[in-house]
């Protein structure tokens, strides 16, 4: 175990180690400055590519019902034009090194990054960070992003595969943070005043909330001292606050069980079908990750075989867990003809009452492991990925942990143990969503 501390607990100014494995390659390092604002970067040699982000540590579960969506309106607007750059001028510059550039909102957190050769690593600095602290969220785009957010909205309607799982989500959850959706509502949207917007960009991207992470090709000192100036103004103002602490925890979250039917005329079933999981630092996670893989994650996992293969009654089919700083979701999602939707939600049912009872073979562990340790290998190895990663670690776990000591943490796992959180979780209330040509009252 890491005796490195969490960010809160250094002492602004300073920089520390995070990990130093041989050969220099996946040094990863962590400046804070003072007022709070922390700088992750990870060295990767032999590439020519470095992911930069900047990220706020709130996302739509911080937000009220009454302004559902705000987090997500922000992240839009910030592309919208500061005090020296306008909308098109933030894009020109970006898309003329080629970046792969963009946003996105979480439940729990909001990201901007840019990927760029490791020459334009500089631009990219000074592009996202103007983003970032210089914002002007003026009156005109904020009307602007309101229509385009709308229109989101409406696409997103449009497609049951994604809707379910915020269907899903509000019957679960409730009427909380967790069970609302990340673009919030139309109502939510139409209403939502740009004081509201400004508000929570004056309160939520101050210094202490804020990450800044990069990986690849890069030099940490350069990458820290270009912050340092690009947030001078802000970081004077933050005085001495410390960087928040990760979220980890918090009280109970009520679920619900039961189903709901949203009715609407589709030509599939769009089904998912869930229980309370567990939160993301649970030491059972790496566990209940293998348990997720055997039963609905590849080709040859448990679910696919009976539901796909051997039936031909689904065409896609998996289970995934969800988790947050204090809950979790373990989910199965189907897609099938509306006259399947019983069977095939049946059969998943049977198959997790199976697995709940005597667990897993020891060729569906084996198949487990090498499936989940492959794609953490092959997923990390761009420099986007090492960025998410560093800003995960950060946001979400009390040390960061290298990829050696995660794909040892897999091997770790027996089948006993696999067993033991099957039977638990499995054996859960369950709640199921449903989207199809059905009326709302039909029972499954």
């Amino acid at each position: 175990m890491s005796s490195v501390p969490i960010a809160a607990e250094q002492e602004p100014g300073t920089t520390v180690t995070l990990l130093d494995p041989d050969g220099g390659s996946g040094l990863v390092r962590r400046t804070v400055l003072p007022g709070g604002l922390r700088v992750v970067t990870e060295h990767i040699a032999g590439g020519r590519s470095a992911a930069f982000g900047i990220s706020a540590t709130t996302g739509s579960r911080d937000e009220d019902a009454a302004h559902a969506g705000s987090a997500h309106f922000l992240e839009h607007l910030l592309f919208k034009g500061t005090r020296t750059r306008s909308a098109l001028e933030i894009s020109a510059l970006l898309d003329g090194v080629g970046a792969d550039h963009n946003a996105y909102t979480t439940k729990e957190h909001t990201c901007y990054y840019a990927k760029v050769l490791d020459r334009d690593l500089p631009l990219a600095i000074d592009v996202v960070g103007d983003m970032v602290a210089n914002s002007v969220l003026d009156a005109g785009e904020v009307e602007t992003e309101r229509g385009v957010i709308l229109e989101e909205i409406a696409m997103y309607e449009d497609e049951p595969a994604d809707l379910v799982d915020d269907v899903f989500a509000a019957h679960f959850f409730g009427d909380t943070p967790l069970g609302r959706p990340i673009l919030g509502t139309i109502d939510t949207i139409k209403a939502l005043p740009r004081e509201r917007i400004a508000e929570q960009y004056r309160d939520a991207y101050v210094p202490s909330e804020l990450i800044v992470t990069a990986a690849g090709s890069l030099d940490h000192d350069r990458v820290v001292e270009q912050v340092r100036e690009m947030f001078a103004e802000r970081l004077a103002a933050a005085g001495d606050a410390r960087p928040a602490r990760p979220r980890i925890g918090g009280g109970p979250v009520a679920t619900a069980g039961g189903q709901v039917v949203q009715s609407r005329d589709t030509e599939q079933a769009h089904i998912i079908l869930g229980s309370e999981g567990i939160m993301r630092t649970d030491p059972r996670w790496h566990a209940l990750r293998l348990l997720s893989a055997a039963l609905g994650g590849g080709m040859s996992s448990r679910l696919f075989q009976e539901v796909r293969e051997k039936r031909g009654l689904a065409y896609a089919v998996h289970a995934y867990h969800t988790g947050y700083a204090d809950t979790g979701a373990f989910q199965i999602y189907a897609g099938c003809l509306p006259e399947k939707a019983d069977e095939v939600i049946g059969v998943c049912r049977e198959e997790l009452a199976k697995v709940a009872a005597s667990g897993i073979t020891d060729e569906e562990l084996r198949r487990a492991k090498g499936q989940i340790q492959g794609s953490l290998v092959l997923g990390s190895e761009g420099t986007n990925a090492r960025m998410g990663r560093l800003l995960g670690h950060e946001l979400n776990h009390p040390r960061h942990s290298s990829i050696d000591e995660d794909l040892a943490r897999f091997d770790a796992v027996t089948g006993g143990q696999v067993a033991e959180v099957a039977a638990e979780l499995l054996s859960r209330p369950q709640a199921l969503a449903v989207i199809g040509p059905y009326d709302e009252g039909r029972t499954f």
